[in-house]
């Protein structure tokens, strides 16, 4: 029997991931079943169990990959002198998040927005998932964490605000953004750069007299 190469199997996986996501975004976790993913990536039940136990095995991979990508991408930011300013930085990993997914569509628009909101929602009643969504973000939040600690260090940003709740709030920036994309349809990611720079030039007016 010839030998499968690892470049075969990554691809393979990486087909199951995808059409997964696109399961996932259409109908929710909750609706889709097992079924209706191995329709949409047109293989076998046993090719698809070779790589992946179930619906929660499949979840949970394409949710610790994404996160694992963005808490990277942050990592990277930290070792460069000066790091990204917050527009630039975040405008970089979401940018590369989406343009690493634009094939992957739900009725012409694209899936991730509308995969990331059937996430958060279906952690309401999955608590594996929940838990992994908390291990990810948890990971995240650290490493936007160290680079406002590098920020404050450089005399870029005031010090007298903790980093994580600098960190939350670029987060629940990012998903907000997300979410209205997933509502309102697609949005150049620009706009969260030009939104963001513009809230950084914010100073106190100044006193007359």
């Amino acid at each position: 029997m010839a030998r499968v190469s690892q470049a075969h199997l990554d691809a393979r996986r990486r087909q199951i991931l995808d059409g997964a996501s696109v399961c996932f975004a259409r109908n929710g976790f909750h609706a889709t079943s097992m079924q209706d993913v191995l329709k949409e990536v047109d293989l076998s039940a046993g090719a698809v169990y070779r790589y992946f136990g179930g619906k929660e095995e499949l979840i949970a991979a394409i949710v610790s990959e994404v996160l694992g990508q963005v808490r990277s991408a942050f990592e990277e930011a930290v070792e460069l002198d000066p790091p990204p300013t917050p527009d630039v930085l975040v405008v970089s990993v979401l940018g590369r998040s989406l343009a690493a997914r634009e094939s992957l569509t739900v009725d012409g628009r694209p899936a991730f927005p509308r995969l990331v909101v059937q996430v958060w929602t279906e952690t309401l009643r999955n608590e594996e998932l929940a838990a992994v969504l908390r291990e990810g973000y948890g990971a995240v939040r650290e490493a936007w964490g160290r680079i406002v600690e590098v920020y404050q260090a450089a005399g870029m940003m005031r010090k007298d605000v903790p980093p994580d709740h600098v960190a939350r709030t670029m987060i629940a920036t990012v998903l907000g953004f997300l979410a209205q994309q997933s509502l309102f349809g697609p949005a150049p990611v620009e706009i969260l750069g030009d939104g963001l720079r513009a809230l950084m030039s914010v100073s106190q007016p100044r006193q007359e007299g």
